[in-house]
């Protein structure tokens, strides 16, 4: 099974280094084996050894495969015809290539970890792989921006390190070398003797993950990034790097909930708040779409960690999933609504003809409006059940009345994201003037993708699924 899982990547990997004119119509069709593995996955009984104790299948890390495999499959369509939309150069283009596959094999390898030290070295292999991608766009503010990352980059996964040292500190008494792993430290959590080490390793990780997010105090930097890079690089960050940093947060926190759910859920209410908060107004002064689409990625990510630490482990992963379909799809749809680097939001979606255009069209105004949460959007059914998750805690721990409010400002805050984007689609749709804009087959079979995706997340069975995961 490990061989399947990197086989795709190893493939473009050694494409990567052929005459890219012709090996470039290769690498969809070889992402297409991304997905075998990951179907595979759901048919193996649970858990399910891929590689000893440290890479082991869950329901948990088989959606999340399933969900990046869809993505990745969407992001090489898109990156086919990239050339027809902006400048790059053959060797750049054959270059994004090489490092998407040792990003996929890093990425693989957080997803499927049972080991914190595996899932480090994970997360910094797709972390470090991107900084190349991000330099595909020759321009000085990608270059710029590729340092910044790897400052940032290295900030967040050093905190995330030494949180893990002193979990695995606390831990290790009982434990012994076994303390890495997530499985055991989820069935010992009760017995560990050193709670409060633990609470203190959980914190500086959950910091450096909600870092490595663009939350709260460094909210820009990943707009910055997503702005200076190519579309489809934006979309691998949105789609599928945030996967890999939130299963993380997934794991942490539910081994932290049995020692004191409480303090984990203050302190995660407390920094996605205050995240969305700051990310709300700075949606409203949005001036492009890489800018919009980034930041509200930001505050998507806030409230899935936030519903997640509230209990509600089924509205956060179809929050997840959701948000992992329409955001990248939105990215994809950059390189063609601002019209060959010319960012203007007044008319965007006027000027398109044919079939693939109206096809076009017709997707991007649906995922500009289901990504916030008008139904029947999967985002709108998440936020109905997280926002009952958080209800129902706070039943439990008698602050009914202190919760309301809160639930009240957030959605007062949402609010104002929801009126900002709805103010965009009014604009793209009725105002500037109307250009001729070239829309590409692939382009809008990955869009296609993406939709019937979001319809297969609103299905009895996948909502059967999520549950089970709980």
């Amino acid at each position: 099974m490990i061989f399947l899982l990197m086989l795709p990547a190893l493939i473009m990997l050694v494409f990567s280094f052929w005459d890219i004119s012709k090996s470039k119509y290769l690498f969809p069709i070889t992402s297409l084996l991304i997905l075998i593995p990951s179907i595979r996955l759901f048919f193996l009984p649970k858990p399910y050894s891929v590689w000893g104790d440290y890479l082991v299948v869950d329901k948990l890390s088989e959606y999340i495969m399933l969900v990046s495999s869809i993505v990745a499959i969407c992001v090489t369509l898109a990156v086919s015809t990239l050339d027809l939309h902006v400048k790059i150069s053959k060797s750049e283009n054959a270059k994004f290539y090489r490092f998407f596959a040792i990003f996929w094999i890093g990425l693989t390898a957080s997803i499927l970890a049972n080991n914190m030290g595996v899932y480090w070295i994970g997360l910094e292999t797709a972390t470090l792989s991107t900084v190349y991608m991000i330099k595909t766009n020759q321009t000085l503010a990608a270059k710029k921006e590729a340092w910044n990352y790897m400052i940032v980059g290295a900030i967040a996964i050093s905190l995330i390190l030494f949180g893990i040292i002193l979990i695995y500190a606390s831990a290790k008494p009982i434990l012994g070398e076994n303390a890495m792993s997530f499985s055991a430290l989820l069935q010992n959590a009760k017995h560990i003797k050193s709670p409060f080490l633990f609470e203190i390793g959980f914190a500086i990780t959950t910091l450096g993950m909600f870092i490595k997010m663009g939350f709260f105090p460094m909210n820009l930097w990943l707009a910055n990034i997503e702005r200076a890079s190519f579309y489809p690089i934006a979309a691998l960050f949105s789609g599928i790097l945030e996967s890999a940093v939130i299963v993380g947060f997934f794991r942490f926190s539910k081994i932290a909930s049995i020692i004191n759910h409480q303090h984990v859920f203050i302190f995660v209410f407390t920094y996605t708040a205050l995240t969305i908060f700051i990310v709300s107004f700075l949606i409203y002064r949005a001036k492009d779409f890489m800018r919009l689409f980034s930041l509200s990625g930001v505050e998507h990510m806030a409230i899935i960690a936030l519903f997640w630490a509230s209990g509600g482990i089924f509205p956060a992963l179809l929050h997840f999933g959701a948000h992992a379909f329409l955001k990248p799809a939105l990215f994809l749809s950059t390189g063609i609504l601002e019209s060959k680097g010319k960012y203007r939001i007044a008319g965007a979606l006027k000027g398109y003809s044919g079939v693939s255009g109206k096809v076009f069209y017709f997707l991007t105004g649906l995922f500009l409006l289901a990504i916030v949460s008008i139904p029947p959007s999967p985002m709108f059914f998440s936020e109905l059940y997280g926002f009952g998750a958080m209800i129902d805690i706070a039943k439990v721990n008698k602050h009914l009345l202190l919760m309301i409010g809160a639930i009240i400002i957030l959605l007062g805050l949402l609010s104002i994201i929801f009126y900002k984007f709805v103010e965009i689609y009014q604009s793209m749709k009725y105002e500037g003037e109307e250009k001729q804009k070239v829309v590409y087959g692939n382009e809008v079979f990955a869009l296609v993708i993406f939709a019937l995706s979001l319809l297969f997340l609103l299905t009895p069975w996948s909502f059967e699924f999520l549950r089970s995961i709980s």
